[in-house]
């Protein structure tokens, strides 16, 4: 919300469409950074996240949380492309119907991991 408020607040008293446009790039960068450095210090913030909803051991949290640390990388790329080589309407429509999509897929995608980290017994969940 608060990003929400700052870049659009901006492009409104600059009359300047960019701060709009570059919003998802930065958030998406933050989310990057959070995941693929909690990742770096042997941290897999997934599990912190998620760990109510999914049963899987550290390795498998750790997969997930490299993955959708560079899932972040990706969009936050993408944004960028699409924002400064398409026109405000292109990247509106991406914005709107292309990211949300991308994420299911993407999100779908991990079932593999999902099942082939979930522990087989009480101790390997502990690991």
């Amino acid at each position: 919300g608060i990003f929400v408020m700052v870049f659009g607040a901006l492009t409104i008293w600059l009359q300047d469409d960019q701060f709009i446009k570059v919003k998802p790039t930065i958030v998406n960068a933050l989310f990057a950074a959070a995941l693929l450095g909690a990742a770096a210090m042997g941290k897999p913030v997934m599990k912190q996240l998620f760990d109510g909803a999914f049963n899987l051991t550290d390795k498998g949290w750790m997969i997930l949380t490299v993955r959708w640390g560079l899932f972040f990388v990706l969009l936050g790329i993408v944004n960028e492309v699409v924002w400064r080589n398409f026109s405000t309407d292109f990247w509106v429509s991406f914005k709107l119907f292309g990211i949300m999509p991308l994420t299911m897929i993407f999100g779908i995608a991990q079932i593999p991991v999902l099942t082939k980290h979930a522990p087989k017994s009480e101790t390997e969940a502990a690991e």
